[in-house]
């Protein structure tokens, strides 16, 4: 026999093989052919790995639009994804903020309140997007990359070996009906035969599925120390986030009433502190507060007199210009007040050094 003659049997062959499990179906659908049923515990497996492998999809497309939120930037990565390319390195939203600020206060001075303050939240808000950054990444090895090797990998072979098993039980059931239709004793003999091998290669095949889909558990253990690893990697980025923003609120404590003062307004009126969520309550009872609360009988003692006091520093403050001068927490310094100077503010004396300082920023000691 030739490689031809081969190749035409075999075609034939698969040909009525294809053949025999269509009619089969079909008749299985309209009720004409009886079907056999797989074991309750293989089906409750089936179940629950169309169930692992529906959710999974659902939680991993929606973290990437978490972590991505732009559609655009999301399929660009996908492109550059399969094409084993690197994505051009742009700026995230934080990043181009960040620079847009730290450009706008350069534009109007460094030296002016507004552009200090500006320089500095856009520094702040490029350190979130660095932040951002390291929390995609993370995302993306620790958590993301594990739930789609399970849809890309383990639950494609799942489903090659369980369209096999469908495959083995038509073949079953087709010689079953073969067997009900024999009439001759020779032909029945044939069929019994083939009964005996396919149901062997169905119950083999029921058997290499069962222990693919046994493994689910342990797919699920594996995403359950994944997703611990997501909200680490979260916990540790809103610290971030948290701690970035309750320095660069410590540094502003004191930028309104700067910035009333250079043009000429009143700053009598008090600025009220953000009000933080009381998760973070035992962290913001720390923060400078512009009210008139901070006013103690020391502070208008000392304004009212031509004394000096000793005061310690709460907070690191930098000098928004040349008048003013830098802090830094815990220091003791020398504070008094010169006449006609704005109530919330005192001049401080270190060594050879002195300036304008913050009262926010200070407690007078005895």
């Amino acid at each position: 026999m030739n490689i031809m003659d081969f190749n035409v049997k075999k075609l034939a062959a698969d040909a009525g093989t294809f053949l025999s499990r269509a009619v089969q179906f079909t008749e299985e659908k309209l009720g004409q052919a009886e079907k056999t049923e797989l074991d309750a515990h293989l089906e409750n497996l089936l179940s629950k790995a169309e169930c692992t492998k529906l959710w999974t999809e659902k939680i991993m497309k929606q973290t990437e639009v978490l972590l991505q939120p732009n559609p655009n930037a999301r399929i660009e990565e996908f492109v550059y994804e399969k094409l084993d390319r690197k994505a051009p390195s742009r700026m995230n939203n934080p990043e181009l903020l960040g620079q847009y600020m730290i450009d706008a206060g350069n534009e109007f001075g460094p030296g002016t309140a507004y552009g200090n303050a500006l320089i500095k939240c856009g520094e702040t808000q490029k350190r979130i997007g660095t932040a951002d950054r390291e929390l995609i990444q993370t995302s993306a090895i620790n958590f993301l990359t594990p739930l789609r090797n399970f849809i890309e990998g383990d639950y494609k072979t799942i489903t090659k070996e369980r369209k096999l098993l469908q495959n083995k039980r038509l073949d079953l059931d087709a010689a079953k009906t073969r067997l009900k239709k024999a009439k001759v004793a020779e032909a029945r003999a044939a069929s019994e035969q083939e009964v005996r091998i396919t149901q062997s290669e169905f119950d083999r095949q029921a058997e290499i599925t069962r222990l693919l889909l046994e493994g689910i558990s342990s797919t699920h253990a594996h995403h359950l120390r994944c997703l611990n690893d997501f909200v680490e990697a979260q916990m540790t980025y809103y610290a971030q986030c948290y701690q970035y923003m309750l320095d660069l609120q410590k540094q502003l404590g004191s930028f309104p009433s700067t910035f009333l003062s250079n043009n000429n307004q009143s700053s009598s009126t008090p600025v009220q502190s953000v009000s933080t969520p009381s998760v973070l309550a035992s962290a913001s009872a720390s923060l400078p507060s512009v009210s008139n609360s901070i006013v103690t009988s020391g502070i208008s003692e000392l304004k009212s007199s031509s004394g000096n006091r000793k005061a310690r520093v709460l907070y690191d403050y930098d000098a928004a210009n040349s008048s003013e001068l830098s802090l830094l927490a815990d220091e003791v310094i020398t504070v008094y007040s010169i006449p006609g100077m704005d109530s919330d503010w005192l001049m401080g004396e270190r060594g050879n050094q002195k300036g304008k300082v913050p009262i926010t920023y200070l407690e007078l000691l005895n």
